[in-house]
């Protein structure tokens, strides 16, 4: 058997360990333009009762429901997800399994100007494409190292123990690289609960590739072996998981 190394996150940059109390989320109102067979409103949560929301009751709920979550969305198979020539939508489908898990992660957030504001305690509308503006994946990595403690995020250093977080507590989990080269789009994915069908990658008992649900080039509602460690690709600059209750 080819033997791999455990992955442990890198350290790129300086990671804010204070929550700021300043800060504030942004979620665009839902919009019955954004919708699993639409291509449009991506900015915006989906306008669907029928998606299933996390079930905090407690760690069995959470995982049934996280489970029920991910057949919904079905990232494989439903318009949204589905790359372009332009583009491919991780960040899109990371933020819809955040937003339904009740989870913050953001897929817009303030523009300079408006962040600044905010910080100052003024109350700033969140206007797309004016007080705020897409964030992709290189910068969502970024943003988990400046603001991820302020909305709940644990910093994990083993994909083994973020995999046994999110089994042991129906928790959410994210890997998210960022790109070498400026302008090109990183990558992010969660990390989800193991099934009796779908199991992540171990070696001596250890997580290697832990279960991860992503869009991207290829779409996957449950992968693990398949893409190895993609986040150690020469690709990308460095690398982060974190952790949500």
């Amino acid at each position: 058997m080819e033997k791999h190394t455990v992955s442990v996150a890198s350290l790129p940059l300086d990671e804010n360990t204070i929550p700021n109390s300043q800060i504030r989320k942004v979620d665009l109102l839902p919009d019955p333009g954004s919708r699993l067979d639409a291509m449009e409103m991506k900015e915006k949560p989906l306008s669907d009762s029928s998606i299933p929301y996390r079930d905090l009751t407690n760690a069995a709920t959470k995982k049934e429901s996280i489970g029920r979550l991910i057949d919904k969305l079905d990232v494989e198979t439903n318009l949204r997800y589905q790359k372009t020539v332009e583009d491919t939508y991780c960040n899109v489908y990371s933020y819809d399994y955040c937003y339904f898990s009740k989870v913050y992660l953001p897929t817009v957030w303030w523009t300079p100007e408006s962040l600044e504001k905010v910080l100052q305690g003024q109350e700033v509308e969140p206007v797309f494409e004016q007080t705020v503006d897409r964030i992709y994946s290189s910068a969502i990595h970024d943003w988990f190292l400046e603001w991820g403690v302020s909305f709940g995020w644990e910093r994990m250093f083993s994909v083994d123990e973020m995999q046994t977080k999110v089994n042991a507590n129906g928790g959410i989990g994210i890997i998210c690289a960022k790109r070498r080269q400026r302008g090109l789009s990183g990558h992010i994915v969660p990390v989800v609960p193991e099934t009796d069908l779908h199991k992540a990658y171990r070696e001596n008992g250890v997580v290697v590739y832990p279960l991860q649900s992503q869009a991207g080039k290829l779409n996957y509602n449950y992968f693990a072996e398949i893409r190895k460690d993609w986040w150690t690709d020469e690709l990308y600059s460095s690398y982060v998981f974190y952790y949500h209750e």
